[in-house]
Parts: structure tokens; C-alpha cells; sequence
């Protein structure tokens, strides 16, 4: 009965057969006990753990899927290596699974390392040449794990050898022969490279992040698979994000926004509340990406809303990392807002917004996600402090910033550490204006100089652009206090380039923000 329930609940949206599976699973346990029937006893307990694992899997918290782990550790006591190896290789790809996703909910990297082990061991003895397709599976699983590490731990190694495993089990699992399992495939191959292709400044891998989800869709279809079809569908939405904010323009992200949109027919609320929550939340910050380039506020008011309604599925006791991470779109949002009000109502709610997240994405937990809070912190603070007299919030802000940098070095995340070296060059501007003398504002120009080291034209255009736009407001800053005109020179250079780049992005907010700079340029020319 449990198994007849547990095949229905893994075709099923919702909890109740998978419910019915577990009770039937934990009734049989109470007549087949370890003593007196312990195969039988080690097997219930494997279906009992994959039964729990689902249910967590589409419920929030953990207490499910740490009742799942200990169901696995459970039957390995009798189903060991030396007596059953294909069934102990089994369970311990199932382990590796509920420790991945128990991993993905909590902070550190802890259980992630421990599934990384326990696929490795699976793969002692699903081996390739015994049983090509649970190898596929088990390397499927293994690049699952590192890539969730990869994520957590900066770099590129990880992620190379997830993308490495990936590409492994399609040696097996080949569209003619398994056609969802090889899309199921090809889309965590996508993701792996979506992930290296952020650190990295070229768009290479985004782009095959695009061919390898687009492989996956030709499977997994609306009709015959509606939520993996879902999950591809944000997934292509968050790569097509990715290239849109680097290359400036409207086209990627508007077809991201579109994708989001696709995704939420079927990643509902009431069928996969945290599948509909991340997507909410991936539109929002496409919304917010394009609600920037504009002149007025709808889009990002729009945003604001997806953030808010993401807020009530990823609660702080439920999913406290997802939580803080939507607490920082929405700050990053507020931000933008504000930036276009009069007053500082928007960025007050911004800076709570932000240091709410901290208070769950701390430095030890996830060191990458806490500087990339610390630079939103940092931006939040500084556009606040443009707005005050005094220096205090652009102090603080500057000090946030530092702290992000601590933890972004160039060889680890490149263009996270541009983006931090660029705003911190913007809070000095501020400052360097305020203070007598040019120290402050020489320090922003070192920092802009830096980060256009890494946002070049060539590769992130539109981030170049807006990297000139600061350095031209620190060479008229040095212009004003100086009347030297090579600073005046400077400053018209790189507003001119800024200007071209918008232009072509057809980024009328931008277009009209740098073109009031050119002018005060010209101003202080004459």
C-alpha cells in the first residue's frame, strides 16, 4: 500500500498520497521489525526515506527531510557494501540527495560535502560498465551536490566538476534512450554553467546555459511534464537576466521577465509554493533590471510587489537563507525607488529591508551572499547620505563596502569584486565633494580604475558605461577643486563613452541622467 501510494504522490502536485505512504511505511515497520525480518525491515526503511525526502522537498523546513536522512542511515545498517553492493550503492545515492537539499536550506557547506561523499561512494559500485544507467544517475547527483558547494564556496572548481559529472552521465543518458532523464540532465548542466558563467566575465557559458536549457524543453514539455517545464522556464529566465544586466539593452531582459511569466502558469502557489516563491522572486529582479533603465516607476513598483509576495511563502522560520535573500531584492528595489523620490522614506525601508538579511546570511554561513548584502548595504547607505548633510552614512556606507571586498577577491568572483570597487569609488566621490582636499576623490578614481579591469566594453558594455558615468562625476569633482584641465578632459571623455553605450541600450533613464552630467561638464567648462 505504501508503495502504491508513494508512486502516486511522485506523479501528483501536493502532500496527501506521499502523507498516506509515510504512515504505511511507519506501520509496516512496527510488524517487520530489525531482529526479525531485517532485509525487509532495511528496505521499508530506504522507501520510508524516499517518501520523507519528497515531502520535504515540497514543504519548507527540515524536519522531514532530516527524518528522511536517518531512514536511510537506518537501512544501511543492514543493507551494507559487503552483503547487498547495489542496493547499499542505492541508498547511498539517496542520501547524497536528501543531504543536497538539506544542504540547500541550511547554511555552511557541512551537508553538502556530506552528499558530495556519500555519491562518490555510490559510485564504488554503480559503476559504468555494471549498470550504465544508475552510474548516469549517481553522477547526475554528484553534480548536483558540487554545484550547490560551488555556489557557497567562490571559485570555478566546483562548478567544473559539476559541469564535468553532468556531461558524464549524458554519455548514458542519451535522448533516444532516456529522454527525460536527458533533459533532466541537460538542464542541471545548464545550471552548473548559469553559475560559472556569472563569475566569469565572457558570456560563453551563459550562452551555452541557454542551448543546454533550450535541449531540456524539447522534453520536458508543458503537457507531458508541466513543473519541470516550469523550472526550465525560470531557469532560461535567469540566464537571459544575467546577459540582459551585462549587456545593457531591453530585448534579454524583457524575454526574461516573459519566462518568469511562462513559469508561474504552472509554478503555482498553491501546487509548489517555494518553486512559485523563486520564480517571484527572479521576476522581480528582472522587473527591477528593467524598471532602472526606464524613466518612471511601474516596473519597479511591479517588482516590489513580486518581492512582497514572495515574502509570504519564504518565511524567516521556513526557509530562513531564501528568506534573507528576498529581503535583499526587495532593499535593492526600495533602493531604486528612492533614488527617484523625493525624501528618504524608500531608502529607510531599503536599509531595514537589507539588515534584515543579515540577521540569517551572516559571514560564516555564507560568506558570499553576506558581501554581496554588505555591497547592497552599501549602496542603500550611500544614497541615503547623498541626501543628508554630515558624512556618517557615506563613512558606513564606505565600511560596508570594505567588508564585501574582504570576502570578494578578483581571482574568486571578478565581477562581484568590479561591482563593490565600483560603488565604493561612487561613495568616495560623495565624500571626496564634502572634505576639504583631493584625497577621497583620487581613492574613487583608483577604484573605478580598478573595476574597469574587469567591466571592459567589450565584454559587459553596459557595465562599462556605467563605471565611466562615476569616473567622469570623480574627474569633475577633481576639475571643481583643482581647475585642472585634464581633469575637465577626463570627466568628457568618460561621460562621452557612458552616453554611447546608453544609447545603444536605449536606456532612456540612463540616457537622460548621464546627458544633465554632460552638460554640468560643459558648464563648468565654459
Amino acid at each position: 500500500m505504501g508503495l502504491a501510494f508513494w508512486a502516486l504522490g511522485e506523479r501528483e502536485s501536493g502532500t496527501g498520497r506521499l502523507e498516506a505512504a509515510v504512515t504505511a511505511f511507519r506501520n509496516v515497520l512496527k510488524e517487520w521489525s530489525r531482529d526479525r525480518m531485517p532485509n525487509d525491515w532495511a528496505v521499508t526503511q530506504n522507501n520510508l526515506g524516499s517518501a520523507l525526502m519528497r515531502l520535504g522537498e515540497r514543504e519548507s523546513g527540515t524536519v522531514q527531510l532530516e527524518e528522511a536522512i536517518a531512514a536511510f542511515r537506518e537501512a544501511l545498517k543492514e543493507n551494507s557494501r559487503e552483503l547487498m553492493p547495489l542496493d547499499w550503492a542505492m541508498i547511498q545515492n539517496n542520501l547524497c540527495n536528501a543531504l543536497r537539499t538539506l544542504g540547500e536550506r541550511e547554511g555552511g557547506t557541512a551537508r553538502l560535502e556530506q552528499a558530495v561523499a556519500a555519491c562518490r561512494e555510490a559510485l564504488k559500485e554503480w559503476t559504468c560498465e555494471r549498470v550504465p544507467l544508475q552510474w548516469a544517475t549517481a553522477q547526475t547527483n554528484l553534480g548536483n551536490a558540487l554545484m550547490r558547494l560551488g555556489e557557497r564556496e567562490g571559485g570555478t572548481a566546483r562548478l567544473e566538476e559539476a559541469t564535468a559529472a553532468f556531461r558524464e552521465a549524458l554519455k548514458e543518458r542519451i535522448r533516444e534512450r532516456v529522454p527525460l532523464d536527458w533533459a533532466k540532465t541537460q538542464n542541471n548542466l545548464g545550471a552548473a554553467l548559469q553559475t560559472l558563467g556569472a563569475r566569469e566575465i565572457r558570456t560563453t557559458r551563459l550562452e551555452e546555459a541557454i542551448t543546454a536549457y533550450r535541449n531540456a524543453a524539447e522534453e520536458r514539455t508543458r503537457e507531458r511534464v508541466p513543473l519541470d517545464w516550469a523550472r526550465t522556464q525560470n531557469n532560461v529566465g535567469a540566464v537571459l537576466e544575467i546577459l540582459g544586466e551585462r549587456e545593457g539593452g531591453m530585448a534579454r531582459l524583457e524575454e526574461a521577465v516573459a519566462a518568469f511569466r511562462e513559469a508561474l502558469k504552472e509554478n503555482t502557489r498553491e501546487r509548489v509554493p517555494l518553486d512559485w516563491a523563486k520564480t517571484q522572486i527572479n521576476l522581480g529582479n528582472a522587473l527591477r533590471m528593467l524598471g532602472e533603465r526606464e524613466a518612471g516607476t511601474a516596473r519597479l513598483e511591479e517588482a516590489v510587489g513580486a518581492f512582497r509576495e514572495a515574502l509570504k511563502e519564504n518565511t524567516r522560520d521556513r526557509v530562513p537563507l531564501d528568506w534573507a535573500k528576498t529581503q535583499t531584492s526587495l532593499g535593492n528595489t526600495l533602493r531604486a525607488l528612492g533614488e527617484r523620490d523625493s525624501g528618504t522614506a524608500r531608502l529607510e525601508e531599503a536599509v531595514a529591508a537589507i539588515r534584515e538579511a543579515l540577521k540569517e546570511n551572516t559571514r560564516e554561513r555564507a560568506p558570499l551572499d553576506w558581501a554581496k548584502i554588505q555591497t547592497s548595504l552599501g549602496n542603500t547607505l550611500r544614497t541615503v547620505g547623498a541626501r543628508e548633510s554630515g558624512t556618517g552614512r557615506l563613512e558606513e556606507a564606505i565600511a560596508a563596502y570594505r567588508r564585501a571586498l574582504a570576502e570578494q577577491p578578483r581571482d574568486r568572483v571578478p565581477l562581484d569584486w568590479a561591482f563593490t570597487e565600483s560603488n565604493l569609488g561612487t561613495a568616495l566621490v560623495i565624500l571626496g565633494e564634502r572634505e576639504k582636499g583631493t584625497a577621497r576623490l583620487e581613492e574613487a578614481v583608483a577604484a573605478l580604475h580598478e573595476a574597469l579591469k574587469e567591466r571592459t566594453r567589450e565584454d559587459t558594455p553596459f557595465l562599462w558605461a556605467q563605471t565611466q558615468e562615476k569616473l567622469a562625476l570623480a574627474h569633475l569633482a577633481l576639475f571643481d577643486k583643482s581647475s585642472d584641465p585634464t581633469q575637465r578632459d577626463d570627466a568628457l571623455n568618460a561621460i562621452g563613452g557612458a552616453l554611447e553605450e546608453y544609447g545603444k541600450a536605449k536606456a532612456v533613464f540612463y540616457i537622460e541622467k548621464a546627458t544633465r552630467l554632460r552638460e554640468k561638464i560643459l558648464a563648468a567648462v565654459n
